[in-house]
């Protein structure tokens, strides 16, 4: 079988979710989405589960969605200062783009959490509390576990928790449509059930091996 691979970049981000409803399972994580997205309100929220079930990628989508102001922080560069400049901004009304609706709230990303220094915690905890909270601001924290985060830390937030349990027959069908869509071809596909199973489910991991696989039967 002979045909012109038709992606410029890798799969995981050629196929990655712009709305929240094109997530593969996910449902209960969807559903509060979804909600927060339509009626949004100050809070904070921590997504916990495996690397590469979604998390980061389904907050993008909400602060798409609802429609916000994204201030998107790696923990990493988490520090006092970082966090104190994004929340002042936070006490501004958000940068309107042009010829969209309106924006109302900021959004506060800070990605995988669990690494930020106990400084950085300590000063976003400072910010949680109920009469230092920005106004019309949601906070979300990703993570894939929660033993190094402050336990005041975690009491100051909602938890959503992200799994690929039981998603093996939403990937295979995803894995299926893809192959068809990029090879242009039903046939010799390559056994999609094994490719959910060595990547546990892990969606972003499932893909990589497919790009493999398109690639050896280009």
């Amino acid at each position: 079988m002979q045909f012109e691979m038709s992606f410029p970049q890798p799969l995981s981000e050629k196929y990655r979710p712009k709305r929240i409803a094109e997530f593969v399972g996910l449902d209960r994580p969807k559903r509060i989405a979804s909600k927060l997205a339509a009626n949004p309100y100050p809070s904070a929220w921590l997504f916990v589960g495996p690397s590469g079930t979604g998390k980061t990628t389904m907050a993008l989508s909400l602060a798409t969605e609802m429609p916000a102001e994204l201030h998107h922080i790696p923990a990493k560069e988490c520090t006092l200062e970082t966090v104190q400049e994004v929340c002042r901004k936070c006490h501004y009304s958000p940068r309107q783009p042009e010829n969209w609706q309106p924006v109302r709230f900021h959004l506060v990303l800070v990605d995988e959490a669990d690494q930020m220094s106990y400084p950085a915690q300590l000063a976003f905890l400072s910010k949680l509390d109920a009469t230092a909270f920005p106004p019309n601001t949601i906070f979300i924290f990703t993570c894939n576990a929660t033993e190094s985060l402050e336990k005041r830390f975690l009491s100051r937030c909602r938890t959503i928790e992200f799994s690929s349990y039981g998603m093996a027959s939403e990937i295979v069908g995803l894995l299926t449509a893809i192959w068809d869509k990029e090879t242009g071809s039903s046939n010799e596909r390559p056994n999609f059930q094994r490719i959910a199973k060595d990547s546990c489910n892990n969606v972003r991991d499932a893909l990589m091996s497919l790009e493999v696989e398109i690639m050896a039967a280009a």
